[in-house]
């Protein structure tokens, strides 16, 4: 994936229309870095904020948007100096490989002020110029698979964000996730939640009225232990991590509100909806299927025996007419032959002229006779109606291709429905996830007493959820009779237990794999080669752990500031290589606080290989003069851009082929 172009219009300090070109590709060997130089409140946060709204839209984790409602932060990023009239506009074009060849789209995003239900207007053009709808319906699905916004935040990220993941003995649940993801770890989760779904479904439809209560019972009391266990596990992982600043509770409070199905909650009537409509126009497409097949459409089964006659029919009514015309001259030769024996003719003559006009008439139509006897003895009204029926059979044949293809649109689209229907919250839990994040701003000067209380709750959680689903399995198997339904549900069971032994193999594997990895890319940035020998990853919190050469562990708080920062980079660096995705990499103040030393180190050695294409967002005392210097020495750099702002407009306008210097 490689990101193109952004377009900003009306867009934060952003006045106008302006484009910013990010294509790396200017020469046969590619610059992988894009240079972006401005002062604080110069608008560098907002490029990248502009690039994440693009993308995921409400879903994005904006830097400027905090508690504040999608609608109210779209009024917030209207340029001060728009009219009530002129539209805010992000647009970001990016490519990628599709099916081994390679595919542009042009996510476009507008809205006014005060957007209509508090929500913008999303449009994606294809290379073809077009709109496709079908992709502006399930575009949240879309870019999950290209970037998903779980691990969006390790390629797209700050100064401040590796200061804080250096800084802390383990990543926060945010990160956590986020390296779940990237490794690919939350697959398996996938399929058990996709497995328990399609156990309930089978359960359902084997069940009787009364025995479908008492499961529907046993489910919802499955389903609340579940929901609270999610709720009393964000309590345990919010207590655990009391030491952080209020703020950093509330985001990850907040953040798991969004990952949780929040959103979805929130629209889960406009789901069910649009559920129901798609629904109904499956149930017509099926409906003219079934009028077609009860009509003409059986007789394509049989296209080849619809030729042959019609075929048999043009040819004995074709030597009918031929026959015809043969007797017509028959007749005529008869009444010459008679004329002639009445003139003075010598009959030797006229037995020749006779003779004559008999062989005539043979050797003219002897190729045209029929040389079997005919068999259809259609007439010409029944060949004519063949013809109507065949023309028919085509224009059915369309028509039932067409309601296929429109078919299968629209059952993924009702899975994607009732993928996304499935996995929202409750109204219960998106109550609760909400209240979870007004109750950790209040509680924090409790967290370290209610700890224990909340991990020894979670345990009993865990026992009465396992009681609960072998209640549910025992009743299961007593009221359930179609042998094929409860093999799925069996098969089903073993699967998932398998699946907990992959989990675990496969955390093992992906993490032995980063660990080299992290060490490699951590020494390859440090000017010491000495300090480490190995690095550990925790296989649940993934906190780092250093050994020396003896095998003696090097505590973190020997690290210098500098050294803990590019530890979380290499950590950063690491994942992305694991990943094997090739994703852009943008970096809002990327320096830190390092020190000369381990700037050039980041400058000559990091940047240039983080990934095929490195968007660095700058302050004049971060990539200054010696720094740039070494990057066009080095000939890494593709574009560089200077953001000038405007303090008495408040406005910053984007200055290609310009930086500081």
């Amino acid at each position: 994936m490689i990101f193109l172009e952004l377009v900003l219009q009306n867009f934060g300090p952003y006045s106008g229309k302006q484009v910013i070109n990010l294509d790396p590709r200017i020469e046969e060997n590619p610059r992988p870095i894009l240079l972006l130089g401005g002062m604080n409140g110069g608008g560098k946060t907002t490029l990248m904020d502009a690039i994440r709204l693009a993308l995921y839209g409400q879903r994005a984790q904006c830097s400027t948007r905090g508690n504040l409602s999608y609608g109210d932060f779209l009024n917030q990023c209207v340029n001060s100096k728009a009219t009530p009239s002129e539209k805010t506009r992000i647009e970001l074009l990016f490519e990628h490989i599709e099916d081994d060849k390679p595919i542009r789209y042009r996510i476009v995003r507008y809205w006014e002020k005060n957007p209509k239900d508090g929500k913008d207007t999303l449009g994606i053009l294809g290379d073809s110029d077009t709109w496709p709808e079908s992709l502006v319906n399930i575009w949240d699905d879309y870019i999950e698979n290209l970037l998903p916004l779980g691990i969006s935040n390790l390629f797209l990220f700050d100064g401040e964000q590796v200061k804080e993941l250096a800084e802390q003995e383990t990543p926060p649940p945010i990160v956590v996730e986020a390296i779940r993801g990237l490794l690919g770890l939350e697959l398996a989760d996938k399929l058990a939640v996709d497995l328990d779904v399609l156990i309930t479904r089978k359960r359902k439809e084997m069940a009787d009225t009364k025995d479908l209560a008492n499961l529907e019972d046993i489910e919802k009391r499955l389903l609340q232990q579940q929901e609270d266990y999610q709720v009393t596990e964000q309590e345990l992982a919010n207590l655990k991590n009391q030491v952080e600043a209020l703020e950093t509770i509330q985001r990850e409070a907040l953040d798991k509100f969004v990952s949780e199905g929040g959103k979805i909650a929130a629209e889960r009537s406009q789901l069910d909806e649009k559920q129901k409509e798609k629904t109904a126009a499956l149930e017509a497409i099926r409906q003219s299927l079934c009028e077609l097949a009860a009509d003409i459409l059986p007789l394509a089964l049989i296209p080849n025996l619809l030729s042959q006659v019609q075929t048999q029919g043009a040819s004995e009514f074709r030597n009918q007419q031929v026959q015809l015309a043969r007797d017509v001259l028959i007749e005529r030769d008869k009444r010459l032959i008679e004329w002639l024996t009445q003139l003075t003719i010598a009959a030797d003559q006229v037995d020749k002229i006779q003779a004559f006009l008999a062989e005539d008439v043979d050797s003219l139509y002897a190729s045209s006779l029929q040389t079997e006897a005919p068999w259809l003895l259609a007439d010409e009204e029944s060949l004519s109606q063949l013809d109507n029926v065949r023309y028919h059979l085509q224009n059915a044949r369309n028509n039932a291709k067409q309601h296929l293809v429109n078919l299968r649109s629209l059952e993924e689209e009702i899975i994607t429905l009732e993928r996304q229907v499935q996995t929202a919250a409750e109204p219960e839990a998106y109550k609760k996830l909400r209240d979870a994040v007004e109750v950790s701003q209040k509680e924090v000067v409790q967290a370290k007493a209610k700890y224990e209380t909340t991990r020894q709750k979670l345990a009993a959680l865990t026992d009465a959820i396992e009681i609960t689903k072998k209640e549910l399995n025992d009743y299961t198997d007593k009221i359930i009779k179609h042998k094929n339904r409860e093999h799925i549900i069996t098969s089903a069971s073993k699967v998932q237990e398998t699946l907990k032994v992959f989990r675990e193999k496969l955390t093992l594997r992906k993490l032995n794999k980063l660990e080299e990895e992290v060490k490699n890319c951590f020494l390859y940035l440090l000017h010491k080669s000495d300090l480490v020998f190995r690095i550990a990853i925790d296989t649940k919190t993934f906190a780092l752990s250093l050994f020396d050469f003896d095998s003696k562990p090097v505590p973190k708080h020997r690290l210098s500031a500098g050294e803990k920062q590019l530890l979380a980079i290499a950590f950063l660096w690491g994942l992305a290589k694991v990943s094997g995705l090739r994703l852009p990499v943008a970096i809002d103040t990327p320096l830190g606080r390092l020190d000369s030393s381990h700037r050039q180190n980041l400058v000559e050695k990091y940047f240039p290989a983080a990934s095929h294409q490195v968007i660095l967002l700058s302050t004049d005392t971060e990539i200054g003069k010696k720094e740039v210097e070494t990057l066009r020495k080095n000939e890494a750099i593709a574009r560089e851009y200077l953001l000038k702002y405007d303090s008495s407009t408040r406005q910053t306008t984007v200055i290609e082929n310009q930086y500081f210097w």
